[in-house]
């Protein structure tokens, strides 16, 4: 039997993603334009993509002079929630201070994000009191 399909976006679902959040709704054309400045991507892999992600909820469409506008349907927050829970549970046991050790010790953080890190932390301590 096959699994139920994941709701959740892959890798280039969230390319078109990034795109429709940055830009706004967008035809084809425009999507594919803003990919391509990052990957070559022929239109008919965006068209089958889009398509995909309209059945999974990730995105709507509307008709707009014979052309359709594609918009994003998730919030940049709600994807993001959604990615990083599925990877804090599968990866790092549901430990956000793994994830946040697995970054210090992978060396991935600057001097300057850790100390946004450390003003977020403090902030958050603040609000708690």
């Amino acid at each position: 039997m096959p699994r139920p399909a994941s709701r959740q976006p892959t890798d280039g679902e969230l390319e078109i993603l990034r795109v429709l959040w940055e830009i706004g709704p967008a035809e084809l054309g425009q999507i594919r334009a803003a990919l391509l400045q990052h990957r070559d991507v022929a239109t008919t892999t965006v068209a089958t993509m889009l398509k995909i992600m309209l059945d999974k909820g990730l995105v709507s469409r509307s008709q707009r002079e014979g052309a359709w506008l594609w918009r994003a349907k998730v919030s940049r927050d709600s994807a993001t929630r959604s990615v990083l829970g599925k990877v804090l549970s599968n990866v790092f046991d549901g430990s956000a201070s793994k994830l946040v050790a697995h970054l210090l010790e992978d060396g991935r953080l600057s001097e300057g994000e850790r100390n946004e890190i450390l003003a977020l932390l403090a902030e958050h301590r603040r609000r708690e009191r």
